[in-house]
């Protein structure tokens, strides 16, 4: 298969890297001084471009009718945007906030769990994420997303970010706090915590390989097929 990167910065390079060794090509490398990008040998695209490019480069992806995957953070302001240019492209479109088998695992578990704690409410939960002094975002794409499972299932209401731990006990508001330290692939750590007790859920990332194998599975699973797709989808998680 011919992935096209969209982005070739360390991430780019990991995807690289993990599709070689499972005996695909790359092409195509854009980088953010990339103007024109021809797709003409591309069978699959998977953008870990910057943020203020990120929806430009995937609708150029669907304008080429080529299925593309993003795994860029900070830009999903504009993803209901890009969902239904998908749509009247008849094309292929696949986002996630963390490819990484084990976090889209953690991402079902922390839907259980919340579950579980809604009744509870003398438990206050709390996220706290960890990366490197690189990323750009914050909150994570990850930690927005296990907020808003959390938020989905319980009487919160919205989150906050924070610069560090503030037990919110029964507020309507869950803390989500960022913190960036050198050498951190990602930690990510929910905590439910009551005056006797607490529960703490926790996924740590070692290196960005996890990241990028879930991208190249991905972009694998897409290729022949249309619509709009999460990893569940891809993972088969009902």
């Amino acid at each position: 298969m011919n992935i096209g990167l969209l982005g070739y910065g360390k991430m780019g390079k990991s995807i690289e890297q993990i599709a070689l060794e499972r005996g695909h090509h790359i092409p195509l490398k854009t980088t953010s001084t990339t103007r024109d990008i021809n797709f003409k040998k591309v069978d699959v695209a998977i953008d870990f471009s910057l943020p203020s490019v990120a929806a430009t480069n995937i609708k150029k992806a669907l304008d080429a009718q080529i299925p593309v995957i993003s795994g860029t953070t900070g830009w999903l302001d504009q993803y209901n945007d890009v969902v239904a240019y998908c749509k009247a492209k008849n094309g292929t479109f696949l986002y996630a906030s963390n490819f990484s088998l084990g976090v889209n695992l953690f991402f079902e578990i922390n839907k259980q769990l919340a579950q579980l704690m809604a009744p509870f409410k003398d438990y206050s939960a709390e996220i706290e994420e960890i990366h490197h002094t690189e990323k750009l975002d914050a909150p994570s794409g990850t930690a927005i997303s296990l907020a808003d499972a959390i938020i989905d299932h319980s009487h919160y209401k919205q989150w906050q970010l924070e610069e560090k731990s503030t037990k919110n006990k029964g507020a309507d508001t869950l803390n989500i706090v960022a913190q960036r330290e050198a050498n951190i692939s990602g930690i990510h750590e929910i905590t439910y915590a009551s005056s006797i007790d607490s529960i703490t859920l926790k996924h740590t990332a070692y290196s960005r390989k996890g990241f990028a194998l879930g991208a190249v599975i991905a972009a694998e699973w897409i290729k022949d097929k249309q619509g709009v797709f999460t990893m569940k989808d891809v993972l088969n998680i009902k």
